[in-house]
């Protein structure tokens, strides 16, 4: 690789981590109280509607890009999970780590010194495997957003320090 591909594909990691001029998806997500992850404000999704969406994003996003016989789910709704009032740990925790595990394929992608990031998809001659990374990139910075906005509106940002009892 030469330095100018280096440089673009460390630049797109660092998008993709949101370690930019913004929050990370997982930032926004730092200290919430459990009891705030599916409180639903009229009008709007929940954070955990949020979490869910980005995620489901993200996989479609990167399975897309990877795999030519890919389906993506049917909009919206295969993208909107319903709130879930009842949310067990164990949905946060899947939620979260599929997210994290996606993550790293793009990651890991975007790494990979043979794939061509401005070439076009076999199935999709418009898109390229840079257009995705931007795209899931944007999209998961923009539902970061709201999750701070909810936060506000909810008092509990910036995160407050929690004992570590």
């Amino acid at each position: 690789m030469n330095l100018r591909d280096t440089t673009l594909r460390q630049t797109l990691e660092k998008l993709l981590r949101g370690e930019g001029a913004h929050v990370s998806l997982l930032g926004a997500l730092e200290g919430l109280p459990p009891e705030w992850r599916t409180h639903r404000p009229p009008g709007l999704h929940s954070i955990w509607q949020l979490l869910e969406h980005v995620r489901i994003a993200q996989h479609d996003l990167l399975h897309y890009t990877v795999d030519p016989a890919w389906r993506s789910p049917e909009w919206p709704g295969g993208y909107w999970p319903e709130n879930r009032s009842d949310l067990p740990e164990s949905a946060w925790q899947a939620a979260l780590e599929g997210y994290a595990r996606d993550l790293e394929a793009f990651v890991a992608l975007v790494r990979d010194p043979t794939c061509d990031l401005v070439a076009p998809l076999p199935h999709h001659p418009e898109h390229t495997p840079l257009r995705q990374v931007l795209l899931a990139a944007d999209h998961t910075a923009y539902h970061a957003g709201q999750i701070v906005d909810l936060r506000r509106m909810l008092g509990d940002w910036p995160p407050k320090r929690r004992s570590r009892s």
